[in-house]
């Protein structure tokens, strides 16, 4: 018995002497504190605090979505929100013991110095194609009849690691990349590895050099991969669009909503073409003048559900001159040719009349697009012409015009069914040509599993009508005409 009362006297002198340390180590400085942090729609406010410990959006104060990475955030200086966005926050006292910091669709910061820092993000999706509602050939306006490959097949699609952040002045940033199109194994420029340099002087100039897309349309305006399906555009919009080339560019806002992007470079696309390929000068000018409002976001669809209306409104203007030998093949990695409308390059020897092909053209393509959201709704629409023009030509014949020109348009609207979680939508696109006028219709639903854009399973079927653009990475060929269903597992962070 009395072993018994020694040992629990023994207990309680032992409780006694680790308590006060226990109570110590939860004491409220070392407690996560909380901070309410609001903002007015067409605001980004600063809450200040201090972040090192993480922060952790307790409840939502609005009737605003708050979406981390897109409407709330936090770096060293406090919590940021935007666009109506108000809420509870807890901020954590003490740093986690886990190495890094994740923001969805921003990244993994793996390196945050006084020198600098380091960002990396991945993109990539598997997809599943079938295309045997399509037509097993096709006849273009010069009567030539040609196979339409009809593909049924499993790919992981893309493969895209981006490493990005600053260096010496978060003013002065970096973005490089590995891209590879896995659909294009064995063929040249399957693998890019790429990137670009930027300084921002302020809000009103940010100066760039290197790989960028030229801004001649919505989609290669900084819009990726925010589509409404993954990694793919309608017909229009592929068939007049500019891409990627090494260039230099300036961009920054003229005022409020106000923005804009003008870019020379070396050429239309210069995927698929070597240095010793491209002309001689820096023939290639786009750009875009965009005015918005509402914060409504680069990208299509209103994943957000704005609370008030938000518009936006813009024109591109593209200009450039273009060499036979500085085209793509037609198996190139990013198959972004001239074409007419039945889908025949210009470029290709004996196109347009025996004995003669063309040996340089002027590219021209205006383009206007207007869109509005609200409440999970959107509807988009763009509208395109060009032309082509000041030819140059080898061999005996002569071409039957001086100048090709083509119309076009499209349309998409969306509507998210089931908040943060199942957006439905269709589009459609034609083109008006001198040879030929194709068309097409798709609809669509896309899943996200865990509400955040971050991943999301897409379903599409299209009805194409005498297709003029095509690429292995697309899910539609040059001449396709019938029905495509495609399913599409992103992967974006």
């Amino acid at each position: 018995m009395r072993g018994m009362t020694r040992a629990i006297s023994s207990l309680f002198a032992l409780c006694l002497l680790v308590t006060p340390v226990a109570v110590q180590a939860q004491t409220p400085a070392d407690q996560p504190t909380t901070i309410v942090c609001g903002s007015k729609t067409g605001e980004r406010r600063v809450c200040a605090a201090n972040t090192s410990g993480g922060v952790t959006l307790v409840k939502t104060l609005g009737t605003a979505t708050c979406e981390l990475g897109r409407t709330w955030g936090y770096d060293t200086s406090g919590v940021w929100v935007s666009d109506g966005c108000a809420a509870e926050f807890s901020v954590a006292a003490k740093a986690s013991s886990k190495f890094g910091r994740y923001t969805p669709m921003v990244g993994l910061t793996v390196a945050d110095t006084n020198q600098g820092a380091l960002t990396i993000r991945l993109f990539t999706y598997l997809r599943y194609l079938n295309q045997r509602g399509t037509d097993p050939t096709y006849t273009n306006a010069f009567g030539k009849t040609s196979d339409v490959q009809q593909r049924v097949d499993l790919q992981l699609n893309k493969m895209q690691v981006y490493f990005m952040g600053w260096l010496m002045s978060p003013k002065f940033r970096y973005l490089a990349y590995v891209w590879t199109s896995n659909s294009s194994l064995g063929t040249t420029s399957q693998v890019v590895v790429a990137g670009n340099l930027k300084y921002a002087f302020n809000d009103y100039l940010t100066v760039g050099a290197g790989i960028n897309a030229l801004p001649g349309v919505r989609s290669t305006s900084g819009t990726f991969p925010f589509w409404l399906a993954v990694d793919t555009r309608l017909i229009a919009d592929e068939f007049f669009r500019p891409s990627y080339t090494t260039g230099i560019w300036a961009e920054g806002a003229i005022g409020k909503g106000l923005t804009y992007i003008a870019m020379m470079g070396n050429n239309l696309s210069q995927f698929g073409i070597d240095a010793g390929q491209l002309d001689p000068g820096l023939d290639t000018f786009s750009g875009e003048l965009a005015w918005t409002t509402g914060e409504f976001g680069k990208g299509f669809g209103d994943y957000q559900s704005h609370a008030k209306v938000a518009t936006r409104l813009a024109a591109h203007y593209t200009r450039s001159d273009e060499s036979r030998q500085g085209q793509p093949n037609n198996d190139a990695f990013d198959n972004v040719q001239i074409r007419v409308s039945d889908g025949t390059v210009i470029f290709a020897p004996g196109a347009f009349a025996p004995d003669v092909q063309i040996e340089n053209a002027t590219y021209h393509l205006l383009g206007v697009d207007a869109a509005i959201k609200y409440r999970g709704f959107s509807l988009e629409g763009e509208l395109y012409r060009r032309r082509v023009d000041n030819f140059s030509v080898r061999g005996a014949g002569t071409l039957p015009f001086s100048e090709l020109n083509d119309t076009g348009f499209q349309v998409q609207a969306s509507a998210m069914v089931v908040p943060g979680q199942l957006q439905v939508y269709a589009g459609a696109s034609k083109v008006y040509g001198e040879y030929g006028e194709p068309s097409d219709v798709r609809v669509g639903a896309t899943y996200f599993p865990w509400k955040n854009e971050v991943v999301k399973w897409n379903f599409e079927y299209l009805h194409l009508n005498r297709s003029p653009v095509g690429a292995l990475s697309l899910p539609y060929n040059v001449g396709s005409n019938g029905g495509v269903f495609h399913t599409n597992f992103m992967v974006w962070f």
